[in-house]
């Protein structure tokens, strides 16, 4: 993965998954890309890099090719903005500064301080969660419960219709009302929304909103559309925020879902919060908890069955 799981935040794994919410509006229409410059040819791959490969040493401590590698992920965000040649000098700079500091606060007893100890101690057990995590739910993810999860969120979506329209928006409802007079004589919709709509998008196409679904217009709008049937305009003018308009709907579709290579992604995080709450589920079941501020535990108690 390109970001280690135990880095990433773990509250993610509560977010809800459906692939309904998904914003995954489908392509109206491609530009051709302008012709590109032929690129250069690639570099050549790095040789491999030996992580027990000493790249310095510390008061005769080695410093090695892993741990500076370690430097550089955890510090990732400090060295953002250095040039990428600069990177791995950085690095190396900061984790000897690191273990020079270190020695001193060793020399210096610090290390026995009982606050330190307890944060040394927290900081053990969230590393070692976030190995569990990674070695025992993210790598054991399979590209075949992937897929299953996604036909899953597949077969529990409702079907849902789409709609193309038109519409012409006036500043009225009188003029609303003389704009579906014309079209109830035999006007083009197409040449009354160049004409007269005040939607900017609209005056040169027609008034062509392209394809939409449920709630992706105002309430108003939405509700007069999704009723109309195809051919169809609005016979009332519909009132919204943004004034008065006449509505006409070109066509429905069944809204198709998503690609599975488009939504893997979410797919596989899905898994893992599951895997993720089943596993810690059964641990803090086997586990003796205690927790004598009755208050507190309620909370717990209610924190722990919503999930």
């Amino acid at each position: 993965m390109p970001l280690s799981f135990r880095r990433a935040s773990l509250a993610s794994l509560g977010l809800a998954f459906g692939l309904s919410a998904l914003c995954l509006s489908p392509l109206m229409a491609q530009e051709t890309a302008p012709a590109q410059p032929d690129a250069p040819a690639p570099a050549a791959p790095a040789a491999p890099v030996d992580p027990n490969a000493v790249i310095a040493t510390v008061n005769g401590e080695k410093l090695t090719e892993a741990d500076l590698q370690l430097a550089e992920g955890e510090l990732s965000q400090q060295f953002a903005q250095l040039p990428p040649e600069q990177r791995r000098a950085a690095a190396l700079s900061a984790a000897i500064e690191i273990r020079v500091m270190a020695k001193k606060a060793v020399d210096s007893g610090l290390d026995k301080d009982a606050d330190f100890q307890r944060r040394m101690a927290f900081l053990q057990a969230r590393a070692l969660h976030g190995e569990v995590v990674e070695k025992e739910v993210v790598d054991k993810v399979t590209d075949a419960e992937v897929r299953a999860r996604y036909d899953q969120e597949i077969a529990n979506t409702p079907p849902v219709n789409e709609i193309h329209a038109r519409h012409i928006l006036v500043k009225t409802k009188e003029e609303a009302e003389a704009i579906i007079k014309q079209l109830d004589g035999g006007a083009d919709f197409q040449k009354l929304a160049n004409e007269h709509t005040s939607d900017p998008s609209g005056k040169t196409n027609g008034g062509d909103l392209g394809w939409f679904g449920p709630g992706q217009m105002v309430p108003e709008f939405d509700k007069a559309a999704l009723a109309l049937d195809v051919g169809k305009y609005s016979k009332e003018p519909v009132q919204s925020q943004f004034g008065w308009h006449v509505i006409k709907v070109e066509d429905k579709r069944a809204k198709q879902p998503p690609a599975f290579d488009d939504v893997k992604d979410q797919a596989k995080q899905a898994v893992i919060r599951d895997k993720y709450f089943a596993m810690v589920k059964d641990l803090r079941a086997a586990a003796k908890v205690e927790i004598p501020d009755e208050k507190l535990k309620k909370a717990i108690d209610a924190l722990e069955s919503s999930k």
